[in-house]
């Protein structure tokens, strides 16, 4: 047996118009934990799907342990012992979290399920890597965090000892973040080798053994992460010198914007997810929401920007009460807003890239005529914002937004949003699944709202983005805000002691 469990050797993979991995070596060691690196759109996850059997290459071997295996298929992929947790899971809502891990290999006495062995062999695992689940919880009923869990206990559950973690934190806790750091850690040492691809170089730094980094579809190198510092390897994935801090200039906070009082919205189970909550956004400055997720930060987003209904408190914008206005009317008052589910909420899937970024101002004056969409101008918006926010796609405005990669769906919206030159921009785990350089894009886009006077509302589960973006910080912990700090007087520490709802009530 040779040095590495997985090659893959010059692999090569077009779509229309791009060249989305061009003849890639990626060596996978048994027992190691390799990060890939890159930004969005390198070809990390195609790559990846190629590994998987969601893709056939055009070119290229794949041998493990040393011998070419062919693999068309997640099936074949899962009988060599290859699992994947995708960045959107791929688990059914309707099910429970025991039947989700089961799928596909369950063991049936006389066309009868048997659930006990199954149940007993899930809680075995859950309790020796740490990953705690609810079995008999539906997937429509649990955190995203827990989803996760679930979809690791799959690949466990299958025996698969190359597991392949696509984007894994996007979508976590800092506390969340660090028990996934320490499961991947004992997988490794048990043996079980993992690809991880992430944007994140100080969780690669944490938790990787080599790092291959991608740019533009071609592998830079393959590097040990101990010897390479965090810089060395943004460099190597952005093919520049990257800054990592930016300059936030001090500005006076004008009148409010956003004024939220004792506002309730019901959850899923008839119980408010957010409870009695009061705040305002003043002209200028940025307050940033942060909680564990699953403490109604979500609902208290969906409810300002329309997409809820409140219970009872009030909304008021700018002095004029929305609660009970239409999406339409809060964008047109100045109201914009980037969702966290970006597929749910932020695109239309099967539309192109230049339709989705005409989505809010289609029916402006300068983009129809006489009630007709004028195409040209579409285009030309399109054109302009695509060159502006660096959206990459294969074919540029005509991409289907489906096809493109998380990084630039995400880019796309905040394109369309900030494109509307709101007075208050709703910024809901903006950075997320972004690389290095776009983040810093971001960031800036966001500061430079707050130079011009505008208002805005994050809401990030990312603390190094909260603590270097916001003015003010509330915390929120069942659906209450339980905490109000300026950001100069937070630390880590502390807001953890608030999330996990550890102090009382100081707001």
């Amino acid at each position: 047996m040779g040095e590495y469990i997985i090659e893959m050797l010059n692999i090569t993979k077009d779509f229309p118009g791009i060249r989305a991995n061009d003849d890639v070596i990626l060596q996978l060691k048994k027992g190691e934990i390799h990060a890939l690196l890159g930004e969005n759109g390198a070809g990390k996850s195609t790559l990846m799907s190629i590994l998987f059997g969601l893709y056939k290459p055009d070119a290229g071997r794949i041998l493990k342990n040393g011998k070419e295996v062919n693999i068309s298929d997640p099936n074949d992929a899962n009988r060599l012992g290859i699992g994947m947790v995708h960045q959107h899971f791929k688990l059914v809502h309707n099910f429970t979290v025991l039947e989700n891990i089961i799928l596909g290999v369950e063991t049936t006495e006389k066309g009868m399920l048997k659930m006990d062995a199954a149940r007993d062999r899930v809680m075995e695992l859950s309790e020796r890597y740490g990953l705690k689940v609810e079995p008999d919880l539906l997937i429509s009923d649990i955190t995203v965090g827990m989803q996760q869990r679930v979809e690791i206990l799959k690949m466990l559950y299958r025996d698969n000892e190359i597991l392949i973690f696509d984007e894994p934190t996007a979508v976590l806790t800092p506390q969340e973040i660090e028990e996934l750091m320490l499961v991947m850690r004992g997988m490794a040492d048990e043996g079980k080798s993992i690809l991880f691809i992430t944007h994140k170089l100080e969780e690669i730094k944490k938790v990787a053994d080599r790092c291959t980094v991608l740019r533009k579809g071609k592998m830079v190198a393959t590097v040990p992460v101990a010897t390479t510092s965090v810089e060395e390897m943004a460099e190597m994935m952005v093919g520049r010198k990257m800054r990592f801090t930016i300059d936030k200039d001090e500005v006076s906070v004008g009148k409010p914007i956003l004024s939220v009082n004792n506002l309730c919205v019901k959850g899923a189970h008839e119980k408010n997810a957010v409870d009695n909550v009061s705040f305002d956004v003043h002209e200028g400055e940025i307050v940033c929401i942060v909680g564990i997720d699953g403490n109604g930060q979500s609902e208290l987003a969906y409810a300002i920007a329309g997409l809820m209904d409140v219970e009872s408190g009030s909304i008021k914008f700018m002095g004029e009460d929305i609660s009970r206005a239409r999406v339409r009317e809060r964008n047109d008052l100045g109201l914009a807003h980037i969702p966290e589910d970006r597929h749910k909420y932020g695109l239309v899937l099967d539309f192109d890239l230049q339709q989705n970024l005409a989505l809010k101002n289609y029916y402006a004056p300068e983009l129809q005529n006489r009630g007709f969409i004028n195409f040209p101008a579409v285009r030309k918006q399109a054109d302009m914002l695509i060159e502006k926010f660096d959206i990459r796609s294969a074919q540029g405005a005509d991409t289907m937004a489906r096809s493109m990669s998380g990084g630039n769906q995400q880019k796309a919206i905040i394109a369309r949003e900030i494109n509307a030159d709101p007075k208050l921009l709703i910024a809901v785990q903006p950075t997320r699944g972004l690389d290095v350089g776009a983040m810093m894009y971001i960031h800036e886009q966001l500061l430079k709202q707050r130079k011009e006077g505008k208002a805005v509302l994050l809401i990030s589960l990312e603390l190094d983005e909260v603590f270097q973006l916001s003015d003010r910080i509330l915390v929120i912990y069942e659906g209450k805000i339980v905490a109000q700090l300026a950001a100069k007087d937070a630390t880590p520490q502390l807001l953890g002691l608030y999330m996990a709802g550890s102090k009382g009530e100081s707001a």
